[in-house]
């Protein structure tokens, strides 16, 4: 594994395989990666956020109209490079990430979940990693509204010590926010051609192999449900 880790060198995982059923009833044409925000599509938003930091490789890991996703990337002219790994039913988050295994080249690897934003610095993160000798690292958000994701505890030294699957109502607590460098080696523990979930099937089962937490006072934004997507409208406005 390199620890002289350039963002420019390091390929970046987009997990778009999703269907997205709760935001069909306003996004039912296209896929929810594909969902625009004031004319521009989420997925374009989130990787020009990525690609400022350097990133220039990557890698699309779609299931659900996936033809419209390679259709859009294909036509569309950037110096970025766009590499399509399609599944032909869906293999779940970390399922997605192994379908990916021949096009990734970079060790580590970034990945970041196709429809939630968080304003994180990615030299940062990848400073933290290195800095802190991880081996993967997950980024943490706080939330108060927590009981809708679980939450992730961690010691003073930032190595996650438990998953969370919900708390109480109200409560504030550092959540997942899909954003992960992750070891090559993770591709060897997660099973071929079935649904995976990193979430809750790897992570928790790595807890004491340096799986680290960087935690960020940036809010999580997802667009998963029509409110999140007004909401997410309102806030890329500004």
């Amino acid at each position: 594994m390199n620890k002289n880790i350039k963002a420019h060198d390091t390929d970046v995982i987009i997990l778009c395989g999703g269907e997205g059923r709760r935001l069909q009833s306003v996004v039912g044409d296209r896929p929810k990666p594909l969902a625009e925000l004031n004319n521009r599509p989420f997925l374009d938003i989130l990787i020009e956020h990525i690609s400022n930091f350097g990133f220039r490789r990557f890698i699309l890991c779609s299931g659900y109209m996936k033809d419209k996703i390679r259709g859009y990337y294909q036509s569309k002219s950037s110096s970025l490079a766009f590499i399509f790994s399609e599944e032909d039913k869906p293999l779940g988050t970390a399922g997605a990430i192994k379908n990916a295994q021949s096009y990734i080249q970079s060790d580590p690897f970034l990945v970041a979940n196709a429809d939630s934003f968080c304003d994180i610095n990615l030299n940062e993160f990848i400073n933290f990693y290195v800095e802190n000798n991880a081996k993967y690292l997950i980024c943490l958000a706080k939330a108060c509204d927590s009981d809708s994701f679980g939450s992730v505890k961690i010691d003073a030294a930032g190595r996650i010590l438990e998953f969370k699957e919900k708390n109480k109502p109200g409560s504030c607590d550092f959540v997942n926010a899909g954003i992960y460098l992750l070891a090559k080696d993770i591709l060897k523990i997660i099973p071929e051609m079935r649904k995976v979930s990193i979430e809750h099937e790897i992570f928790p089962g790595i807890i004491n192999d340096n799986l680290m937490g960087y935690r960020t006072n940036q809010s999580l934004l997802d667009i998963g449900t029509p409110e999140n997507y007004e909401k997410a409208k309102l806030i890329f406005r500004k």
